[in-house]
């Protein structure tokens, strides 16, 4: 299930992106291709039994999601929210990689805030 696509400072820096804009509300970091998957960070006070590559599975149709609302009047999409009864999850996908963040409740704001500057940091993974 690991990836050898990130380097251990690319992985600390999608972290410290999500914690930054998020703090201590962050619960996981996962990032994910089409062929892979690598929870990067799981916060202390959880256990490690997310069905991890489960998620990234659902997530994965967000590629497609990419093209499929081309030429939308709602605009370019930018990223999914998913709403659970303990938490949020946020994927943001950038070309042929992504990342999904689980989180405490935020305000609208804060989901958005957290969505661009991981859309930024995966930009800068694919330069």
């Amino acid at each position: 299930m690991g990836t050898d696509h990130l380097s251990d400072e690319t992985e600390s820096q999608l972290v410290r992106t999500a914690r930054t804009v998020v703090g201590d509300g962050v619960r996981s970091v996962t990032y994910f291709t089409p062929d892979d998957v690598e929870q990067i960070y799981l916060r202390d006070d959880l256990e490690a039994d997310a069905d991890v590559a489960g998620f990234a599975d659902t997530e994965r149709l967000g590629f497609r999601s990419q093209t499929d609302y081309d030429d939308s009047e709602l605009g370019d999409y930018n990223f999914t929210i998913r709403v659970f009864d303990d938490g949020y999850l946020t994927r943001v996908i950038h070309g042929d990689h992504g990342v999904f963040v689980t989180t405490d409740p935020l305000t609208r704001d804060r989901f958005e805030e957290l969505a661009a500057a991981l859309h930024e940091e995966l930009g800068a993974i694919a330069n």
